[in-house]
């Protein structure tokens, strides 16, 4: 849809080829771009613009000669990191027995993405792709051969960034950048590491076109189904979205998301958000995190989201964007295999001697300052302070994983906790006893399966983290085989600010930032009676052996599948060129432009014409500064109006003054005011309405509305004839919105016995007479029509707005009636979701439509 790269290898996009033009629309920013042309299928096929048709290639270079329709179906895990480890050879020329690249690459196991994808094997639900960058840069003759080793024997597709680049994307924007903002830490300071930088963005973007750039060259839209990881990768779904219109992208955001007041401070937000409604499916690991999001659409773009039979879905452009709560797991499988090996039965009876008699408490966490260490060891240090008998009794072995960056903070960090570790040990430590172990080192995974299976109690305390994985793989240890003696329990202490603490209800949460709650947590744990240790822990087991890694991915991927079913269905196009204009239009594959020659045609054969024309954004055009109709639309309507074969009506939702200044001076123009209220027939000059109107309901109405103007700053109450009407479009998005709900509520019981209905608009309340509407009023004007000129065979009906599908929906009918079947053209103004069957780009071009036929009768 943006030029060359538009379809995916050889396989035909769905994407046309646009003209750009700048203007200003509705509820947008900046400038974007408008459809040129749509083309249905009579016309030429659509095609890849300034480059050759191309074969599909392979990774090898090769040409991919099985057609996609073949193929199987094949999850795409994309992810920053492969999950592997690599080293160099180390034979007599540099190269091992099973290496030919000269590397030897491992597969990690116990990597989230690895259990995931085996779990998705195992149930059938077809292969899996692993596409993410190697732990280390390696030299570009390296390359080509590591690419096809990988793909031959573990199905992995690396992608090469480059030292540098992975510097820049890596270690400065994702880690000291978004990192840090996403856990709620802003760089107030202005020599934070943290502050935005544009070179460090910059790297960002291409790092993540460079992911794309190597999707391109494999991905079969057809039967792929993409899933990207993280904020590594987060405006990877809007690259994608525009080389492939039709990809089925699902993106899960592993880490949490900060609420609207702490996002809306990162200066690309909108490009972010945008690109996230790029995908197809969102995945989030709490409710809590998929709220902050919800919020940040509503209140940074005004899209608004509502639940579909138990889903959440954001309408974005005629795409259903579904959003889903789906805590990742662990593979207990693994660990239980694990904790049978030798080295860990050896390591977990050295831990149980060196242990014998005390209570052990269990940390283990990364080196980084979200984490809550010194959180933690200060709630223990008070256990100590004020509970002497348990200093000989009580053990804190604290496990801390090497940090990913040896930056100056976390040396600092690093160096904090040491220090506090020694000053707990100096303190209520004996020569025979330390109360706490601090394990600064990797640790091995038997030792942490050891490890897992000997503690009384594992403690969390982050003071922000997306999952946590911790506490399952602990209570997958302490359940242990079906061998195993002796009952199965375990205890639990986490903070509420960890994404696995709602799944574990049988946890103690706890504030991590009060050293009371903590320390009354953990003094509850070891407290506990055997049973109830053994209740809690049932119910954690039943839970984690249920909701393994292998059922998370499933459910995503199934979860995907429908999210994507309609794709078929439907026609998409790209608008905009940068991430923070970019929009994928998704349109019903009828939908189409308004061919000038067929309506030349219809309207040359026919004999009474019907003109429903909508007025604001529809002849008047979005530029205008003043509500008056310009002298060539005025122009345009008098010489439509002269020809007595032609009945033109303006159906709109202003006031009949309003209307009657505009076009007064217009003859044969029929009107039609607020929504379908009032009626003026053409030629007639004198008001009319169909309905019975009892202006005493406005004095039950007006003092609610008047009272919620007040309640809400930013609202204001528009008194019509025939309606009243409550804005709240500058209010609060929240709060407007609750609010709106609260006043539907409130007048559901005051109108209970009043021949009027409340309607929720585009930002608005309307209360207005029951029946009253645009597709009513045209039903009215085909009537009066009928009765006047006769059957009417031709119907041209255009407008912009929601209030315009109604009459879309009208007029349809006529189409299909075997009483007056009529040549119709329903036709919106922009390329967007309607009722309508065709479209117009915007005003200009409505204006020369009728103009046209215009001319073409006066001649």
């Amino acid at each position: 849809c943006l030029g060359p790269g538009c379809g995916v290898g050889g396989w035909r996009s769905e994407c046309v080829g646009t003209t750009w033009r700048r203007a200003t629309m509705a509820g947008f920013r900046g400038s974007f771009s408008n459809l040129q042309a749509l083309m249905d299928s009579s016309q030429q096929k659509p095609h890849r613009l300034g480059s050759p048709k191309q074969m599909p290639m392979s990774l090898d270079g090769a040409p991919d000669q099985e057609p996609a329709s073949k193929k199987a179906e094949r999850l795409v895990m994309v992810s920053m990191k492969l999950p592997l480890s690599m080293k160099k050879a180390t034979g007599e020329d540099g190269k091992s027995p099973t290496s030919s690249s000269g590397w030897v690459f491992e597969v990690d196991k116990d990597a989230l993405l690895v259990q995931a994808s085996s779990g998705v094997e195992a149930k059938g639900e077809g292969s899996a792709l692993h596409v993410g960058c190697l732990p280390v840069e390696v030299p570009a003759e390296d390359q080509d051969a590591i690419t096809v080793e990988l793909r031959e024997q573990f199905n992995f597709v690396p992608v090469f960034l480059g030292e540098s680049l992975k510097q820049k994307y890596y270690s400065e924007f994702c880690k000291r950048t978004l990192w840090p903002l996403l856990h709620y830490l802003l760089p107030l300071s202005s020599a934070s590491s943290g502050r935005f930088k544009q070179e460090t963005w910059q790297a960002y973007m291409k790092a993540n076109r460079v992911f794309v750039d190597k999707l391109m060259q494999f991905l079969r839209p057809e039967t792929d189904n993409v899933w990207i990881h993280d904020y590594h990768l987060m405006v990877l779904p809007a690259l994608l979205r525009k080389r492939s219109c039709k990809v089925k992208c699902g993106f899960f955001l592993h880490c949490p998301f900060p609420s609207s007041e702490i996002f809306r401070a990162f200066p690309k937000r909108e490009e972010v958000l945008r690109s996230f409604l790029a995908a197809d499916l969102l995945g989030f690991q709490t409710f809590d995190y998929a709220r902050h999001f919800l919020s940040c659409c509503a209140r940074q773009l005004g899209v608004e989201h509502e639940t579909d039979r138990g889903s959440i879905v954001l309408n974005y452009f005629g795409r259903k964007v579904h959003v889903m709560i789906l805590p990742t797991g662990v593979q207990p499988e693994r660990l239980l295999e694990c904790n049978e090996w030798a080295d860990t039965t050896w390591r977990r009876g050295e831990l149980l001697e060196e242990y014998k008699d005390k209570t052990i408490l269990l940390g283990m966490d990364d080196l980084d300052i979200f984490k809550g260490i010194k959180l933690k060891l200060a709630a223990f240090e008070f256990i100590l302070e004020m509970h002497q008998h348990l200093r000989s009794k009580l053990v804190l072995i604290q496990v801390v994983n090497p940090a990913r960056s040896d930056s100056s903070e976390v040396q600092l960090l690093r160096q904090g906790i040491q220090e506090y570790v020694d000053r707990i040990n100096t303190k209520y430590g004996t020569e025979s006893h330390k109360p706490v172990v601090w394990l600064d080192r990797s640790v091995p995974h038997y030792e942490r399966v050891a490890l897992y299976s000997v503690a009384d109690c594992a403690v969390v305390t982050a003071s922000r983290d997306g999952m946590n994985l911790m506490p399952y793989e602990y209570i997958v240890c302490r359940q242990g085989s079906d061998s195993s003696p002796g009952p199965r329990q375990s205890t639990l202490v986490v903070s509420e600010f960890v994404g696995c603490s709602p799944s574990l209800s049988g946890a103690l949460r706890v504030n991590p930032w009060s050293v009371e709650s903590v320390s009354d947590g953990i003094l509850q744990c070891i407290s506990m009676s055997s049973h109830e240790r053994a209740m809690r822990h049932d119910k954690h087991w039943k839970y984690v052996s249920r909701n393994t890694a292998g059922h998370w991915a499933t459910s995503y991927l199934h979860d995907l599948r429908r999210a994507c079913v309609k794709h078929s269905s439907m026609k998409f196009y790209g608008l905009g060129l940068g991430l923070d204009t970019f929009r994928m239009v998704a349109l019903d594959l009828n939908f189409r432009k308004l061919d000038v020659k067929n309506v030349d045609e219809a309207f040359s054969s026919s004999q009474s014409r019907l003109f429903l024309l909508d007025y604001d954004q529809t002849l008047m055009t979005t530029t205008s500064f003043s509500a008056h109709p310009s002298e060539m639309v005025l122009e345009t309507l008098t010489q439509l109006a002269e020809d007595e074969n032609n009945t033109v009506v303006i159906v709109s939702g202003r006031g009949r003054n309003d209307l009657e200044s505009f076009f007064g001076s217009v003859k044969n123009v029929g009107l039609v005011a607020e929504h379908g209220f009032f009626y003026c027939p053409p030629g007639s000059g004198k008001w009319e309405t169909h309905q019975a109107f009892e202006p005493a309901w406005k004095d039950v109405v007006l003092p609610v509305l008047e009272h919620y103007v007040e309640c809400t700053d930013g609202s204001y109450v528009e008194k019509k004839e025939s309606a009243l009407v409550w804005h709240y479009q500058d209010t609060d998005p929240d709060f407007g919105s609750w609010q709106a709900k609260e006043l539907l509520d409130h007048l559901e019981s005051v109108l209970a016995n009043e021949p009027v209905e409340a309607v929720r608009g585009n930002g608005i309340i309307e209360v207005k007479p029951q029946g009253s509407s645009k597709g009513t009023a045209a039903d009215m004007v085909l009537s009066w029509t009928k009765s006047t000129k006769g059957e009417v065979d031709f119907v041209f009906c255009v407008g912009d707005d929601r209030s315009d599908e109604e009459m879309f929906r009208m007029v349809d009918s006529v189409a299909y009636s075997p009483h007056m079947p009529a040549e119709v053209f329903a036709c919106t103004v922009g390329a967007k979701p309607s009722k309508a069957p065709f479209y117009l780009d915007d005003p200009v071009e409505v204006i020369s439509m009728l103009r046209s036929l215009a001319a073409r009768k006066v001649k």
